[in-house]
């Protein structure tokens, strides 16, 4: 398989978001579909779904035709701060609040960077948690506390 390959990372890429997609597809096929014009629950994923198995079969595609430099290590401590980052969102954000959980996540995702410096991790941490707390809880109603009961506000 290796030499047919000519550009593994486009392989690789390719491969993750079609096996994304269709995760997404199967997932929502068990959502009412409804139509273009009155969305159903299932019409999102699917048709997102849809477009990231176009993506990576492009991609796919794309890695036999062109050259490309093969994959160097696997970046393993910054996966798991991302990936934990977003785990650790979803297992906080009741309790903890917006705000506060999602200064967690920005930072600890800033962790996985080489460039990586507390101070600009910060900033950006409290303008996203503060601009993500104004559009999506005062200006949209999503219903998000923005600081949870843990803290006892």
């Amino acid at each position: 398989m290796g030499s047919f390959i000519k550009h593994p990372k486009d392989f690789y890429a390719g491969l993750m978001y079609a096996l994304i997609g269709i995760g997404a597809i199967v997932i929502a096929s068990g959502y009412n579909m409804g139509s273009s014009v009155r969305m159903g629950p299932g019409y999102f994923p699917t048709v997102l779904g849809g477009l990231l198995v176009l993506v990576g079969s492009i991609s796919i595609i794309r890695s036999f035709t062109h050259s490309g430099e093969a994959i160097q290590r696997f970046y393993w401590k910054e996966i798991f701060l991302v990936l934990g980052s977003v785990v650790l969102f979803g297992l906080l954000v009741r309790g903890l609040g917006l705000a506060l959980s999602l200064i967690l996540l920005v930072v600890a995702s800033a962790w996985a960077s080489d460039k990586f410096r507390l101070r600009t991790a910060l900033i950006l941490a409290v303008v996203t948690s503060a601009f993500s707390a104004l559009v999506f809880v005062k200006g949209l109603g999503l219903p998000f506390v923005i600081f949870g009961p843990w803290l006892g506000l």
